[in-house]
């Protein structure tokens, strides 16, 4: 009989006949392994314990307590079962596909009514009660003709369509939990007794075309969480409500920031309160890089599409480009523009003027440059993801031997930013070449060895994002971590040894001769749009004092304590705090609920007592304790905190 050698982790190594399973490996080693296996890791492929092992190989069992391989199942088989209990409850339900997802899974139905939420407790009970009958789990490998046969036979047209699609040279795997069947590449449970059966929920209901095309049927998906455990599960749900407290859509109503609608999608209407935010946050940048060494430019949002072909942007990145053509003198064929995507191909028109020396470089160029790029409907989420946004942008034209240092430098540079803004702590990722690059294997192995190094240098380990640098050059991804420990990836630092060739830059170097200027993409918020977003979520609404947009507002008790209202205000403007008086005709207690949901960090109480004794009674945002304090004081107080975190130490 044939042999296969199998390799354990620990690398041990035992033979085996052809054809044996994980399932019978487990049992070979002990029976408490037979019983805790759920599947196997075989040459690096996840496998079911049910399939044959093909040959020689590395193996790895795994049990319920190995996380990435236990939850895959758990949600992949949780996917099944629930379209087992949607078809036991109304069968006249067809199915279609249901994958794994981040934290769960989701399987799309076609059916004419809409689900409920009721129905979605109906779906959990039934899927309970599936799982508690701990049915077994079996596979085939079926024929193309009998799978569709079986198909066609059951009325389930999408299945018959899925099966035309798996490509000739594949099996079509088939399996059932209990008496229920899909089309499936697995792999999965032995049993739906295996999954935890109060570790799942369902969470919502939406709409999708199914293949994704407008043109194809509606289905409904339903999508699910599931866990290892009862406690990883409630877990999830406190970060989904924290979460949902946290959602910068609905703060950003509340606190009257800004606004979104139909006939600007994914673009922004911001409101005072809002722009006040973003010019304060964009006013601190523009001192840092005043700092840093930066000059400021301004470049045009509309640019004819031959730079954009020059720089490489129209053939790798035009399905992203807004398109604008216009009617030129009534020439014969009208001029084709772009909304500029990004800013860096301008910049080169700014370095291109002139001679530039060697002696001139580094040279800094910053931008907040207003970008426009086209994004899928379907992507967009407030003002997170949007189609028009603003970066705080700049371009580093230097030499190739001052690459390490500019990286160190931007390093700190960014570090203090993020530092002043909350979050002390970022990892760092390397993104190295994507297949659609442009550039020689040459220039990205000198440019990938260039930034890994400087980045080194300036005592950072990052970790290597494969295939994720931009088109033009690799990258630094600078990842910030929330305070319910979301990630943001925020800034971002390219070397580019491309554009400046595209482009004909040059400088004159101390030989006399034209050199390429190497070109440093880096920004540091990524767009005040996201950044934005992220801040308004990290600190649930209530922004740091000094970013606020409405600081503090002084409110009347009783109709004798506005005069002294309107002085407190005035007192606190003219000390640079901005301030507001509330002097209506409402009482203390609405005042001071209605300015707490709009996140004012500082209520000023005036009543009677305040005006005699020229007090206030402070109170701030999220704490039970008030304090009445001289008016003098409080102004003082509050004036050092409302200077921008830059001010302080430069002071």
């Amino acid at each position: 009989m044939a042999q296969i050698t199998l390799t354990f982790p620990d690398g041990n190594t035992r033979d085996y006949p052809s054809g044996t399973t994980p399932a019978e490996v487990a049992a070979s080693i002990s029976k408490s392994l037979e019983k805790a296996a759920i599947s196997a890791t075989v040459n690096g492929a996840h496998f079911d314990l049910a399939w044959p092992i093909p040959n020689d190989a590395t193996i790895a069992l795994h049990t319920m307590k190995d996380a990435p391989q236990a939850l895959e199942l758990i949600r992949h088989d949780m996917a099944h079962v629930m379209a087992r209990a949607v078809q036991e409850i109304w069968p006249d339900v067809k199915v279609t596909i249901g994958p794994v997802i981040e934290n769960g899974w989701y399987y799309d139905f076609d059916r004419t009514e809409p689900f409920t939420p009721e129905d979605l407790g109906r779906i959990e009970a039934k899927m309970r009660e599936i799982i508690n009958l701990r049915d077994p789990v079996k596979t085939e490998l079926w024929d193309r003709a009998r799978a569709v046969a079986h198909y066609e036979a059951s009325g389930e047209p999408y299945k018959v369509e899925l099966v035309g699609m798996i490509p000739e040279d594949q099996p079509i795997r088939m399996y059932w939990h209990g008496t229920w069947q899909d089309l499936c590449r697995g792999p999965h449970l032995q049993h739906t007794g295996q999954l935890p059966a109060d570790a799942f929920k369902l969470m919502s209901v939406a709409g999708a075309y199914w293949r994704g095309d407008s043109n194809r049927p509606m289905l409904q998906r339903i999508y699910g969480v599931a866990f290892q455990n009862r406690d990883d599960l409630k877990a999830h749900l406190t970060f989904l409500e924290e979460a949902e407290k946290r959602d910068h859509r609905r703060l950003g109503r509340e606190m009257g920031l800004f606004h979104m609608q139909e006939e600007a999608r994914g673009q922004v209407f911001w409101h005072p309160n809002g722009w006040t935010v973003y010019t304060t946050l964009q006013d601190y940048m523009r001192r840092q890089q005043k700092r840093g060494g930066y000059v400021e430019v301004n470049t045009p949002q509309v640019v004819d599409r031959k730079l954009w072909e020059a720089s490489g942007h129209w053939d790798k990145y035009q399905e992203n480009m807004f398109i604008v053509e216009v009617d030129e003198d009534h020439a014969r064929e009208k001029a084709v523009n772009a909304l500029k995507p990004m800013n860096c191909p301008c910049h080169v028109q700014i370095f291109n003027v002139g001679l530039k020396s060697y002696r001139d470089l580094p040279l800094r160029m910053a931008e907040f440059g207003s970008c426009n790029r086209y994004e899928p409907s379907g992507a967009l989420h407030g003002i997170m993801r949007v189609r028009g946004f603003t970066q705080d942008d700049a371009h580093i034209f230097c030499t190739e031997d001052q690459i390490e240092a500019e990286t160190a430098r931007f390093i700190t540079f960014l570090s203090n930013i993020y530092r002043d803004l909350g979050f002390p702590e970022f990892e760092v990722l390397f993104s190295t070449r994507p297949e659609q690059r442009a550039g020689s294997d040459e220039v990205w192995d000198k440019a990938e060895a260039a930034l890994l190094a400087a980045t080194r240098a300036a005592g950072i380990e990052p970790k290597v994002n494969p295939g994720e640098g931009a088109f033009y050059g690799p990258k630094l991804e600078f990842t910030l971590t929330d305070a319910i420990g979301r990630k943001w990836q925020c800034g971002t630092h390219q070397v580019d040894f491309v554009l400046p060739e595209r482009l004909d830059a040059n400088y004159i170097g101390p030989d006399g001769e034209k050199h390429r200027p190497v070109m440093l993409h880096r920004a540091c918020l990524g767009s005040f749009e996201r950044f934005i977003g992220i801040l308004i979520e990290e600190h649930a609404g209530k922004l740091p004092f000094w970013l606020a947009p409405r600081q503090v507002v002084v409110a009347s008790i009783v109709s004798e304590g506005d005069d002294f209202v309107r002085q407190a205000v005035a007192q606190l403007q003219e000390a640079g705090v901005r301030a507001e008086a509330d002097i209506r005709n409402e009482k203390i207690n609405y005042k001071i609920r209605e300015h707490s949901v709009g996140k004012v960090p500082v209520i000023l109480a005036i009543g009677r007592k305040e005006v005699e004794e020229g007090t206030v009674t402070l109170r701030r945002l999220g704490e039970a304790q008030t304090r009445v304090l001289p008016l003098a004081d409080v102004v003082a107080e509050l004036a050092a905190e409302a200077v921008p975190p830059d001010l302080r130490t430069a002071g």
